[in-house]
């Protein structure tokens, strides 16, 4: 008995030994991938979703580094060109993709945004991180059909490549808490976004 506490020491001990050299036990690492409503648009930075999710993981003693590298006006197209240079810089653990509402109010047909999360999507698995895909919806003004077959499209990525899901990430933000130009949220909204945020994420940690 003596014998298996000292092995059983000495295995919690050489361990902990390596996790002190670097790169052996690093943090895991979530890449935010999205647009102006993942970059804290309007807002100071550390106030939005992504910086507020950074603290609940650090409040949990949660051993993650939360990357953003959302950029405000991003398509999912634009996206494409620079995916591949922040998965090789980054080697992500976990991609939250946040993209599609500035190809939506473009007015870009449904089919090539569809195609291009797609896109996004393999190569973030290709690199073997985690997915969780953020959808949106549209302003009704936008037609029934369109605003419909958008909303869908993120539903259906989600079940083709079997991935984790936020059907509306601003589904708890309420009508007074958006800016002046009714599309991007307010401080005050970014708590509510993350709640909504973290119960898809919660499951891939």
């Amino acid at each position: 008995m003596t014998d298996m506490k000292f092995s059983t020491f000495s295995r919690f001990v050489f361990l902990a030994a390596l996790c002190l050299l670097p790169g052996i036990c690093r943090a895991e690492t979530i890449l935010v991938f999205g647009d102006s409503l993942s970059a804290a648009y309007g807002i100071p930075r550390e106030t939005g979703w992504v910086s507020l999710l950074q603290q609940e993981l650090q409040r949990g003693r949660q051993s993650y580094q939360v990357v953003n590298a959302s950029i405000s006006g991003e398509t999912t197209a634009g996206g494409l060109q620079r995916i591949a240079a922040a998965l090789r810089q980054h080697r992500p653990d976990i991609v939250i993709l946040e993209l599609g509402a500035n190809d939506g109010l473009r007015g870009t047909p449904v089919a090539d945004i569809e195609a291009n999360l797609a896109a996004l999507i393999q190569q973030a698995r290709k690199a073997r991180a985690r997915v969780l895909l953020l959808g949106m919806r549209l302003p009704p003004n936008y037609g029934s059909g369109y605003t419909a077959r958008f909303e869908a499209m993120y539903a259906k990525l989600a079940q083709r490549y079997h991935i984790a899901l936020v059907p509306f990430f601003l589904k708890d933000v309420a009508p007074e808490q958006f800016q002046a130009d009714n599309l991007h949220p307010t401080a005050p909204a970014q708590p509510h976004i993350l709640n909504t945020v973290w119960r898809g994420l919660k499951p891939l940690l």
